[in-house]
């Protein structure tokens, strides 16, 4: 699940340090692809650190249901079926596409329906205290904390996930993500036709997509 996917589930907390930590492992990944941290295996005992080590154990579990889901396994699969004609030609991988369109999708419909605001998310992150960020990466393993701070900071002044509203940006994060891997993922007419197969399936998706949610929700300790 993408960011605001893992916030709904925590959309009613108080505790800025848990948001952080439900999308911490997310936020690593988007810094640099080479970071690998395992805070799980760390002892936090109280405060701030030990609140975004709950948030990521949360991620992990929400990931895990999310990803053995028939929703996932079923919609990832058919939106990847939607998609194969418009990359004709790219070097992506139809599965990561469909894989990562769907998580894109579904932070769009939460954001459409107004069942998630990402000024909310943004707010918990803005409120968050860099020295304790700092902190909680040092003691996990991580060499030079201030390459994931400079990027966290970046990412709270773009505040681009208020983009995610605009289904024609889910294409363009799409994009972005590929990039990661590959150096020209899609030509102008992969674009277009990639736009449209989104477009479509988001009509699919609209009136069903939180029956994942509520799934997951159930599954979660109360």
């Amino acid at each position: 699940m993408n960011f605001l996917s893992h916030f709904y589930f925590d959309r009613h907390t108080t505790d800025c340090y848990h948001v952080l930590g439900i999308v911490l492992p997310d936020l690593l990944k988007n810094a640099d692809k080479n970071i690998i941290l395992h805070p799980e295996k760390i002892k936090f005992t109280e405060g701030p650190e030990q609140a975004i080590q709950q948030g990521w154990l949360k991620h992990l579990e929400v990931d895990r249901h999310f990803h053995n889901s028939d929703f996932f396994k079923t919609n990832s699969h058919q939106l990847k079926l939607s998609l194969l004609p418009a990359i004709a030609g790219s070097p992506v991988k139809p599965f990561f596409l469909g894989h990562i369109a769907l998580e894109l999708l579904l932070d769009n419909l939460l954001l459409t329906t107004h069942m998630v605001k990402a000024q909310d998310f943004y707010t918990h992150l803005n409120d968050c205290s860099l020295e304790v960020i700092h902190s909680f990466l040092s003691r996990s393993g991580m060499a030079d904390p201030n390459i994931f701070l400079r990027f966290f900071e970046n990412f709270k002044r773009n505040e681009y996930l208020h983009s995610y509203a605009e289904t024609d940006k889910v294409t363009y994060a799409l994009k972005r993500v590929c990039m990661r891997i590959w150096s020209n993922p899609f030509n102008e007419e992969n674009e277009v036709g990639m736009n449209a197969a989104i477009n479509n399936y988001r009509q699919k998706l609209q009136n069903s997509f939180m029956a994942v949610f509520d799934d997951i929700e159930a599954l979660l300790p109360e």
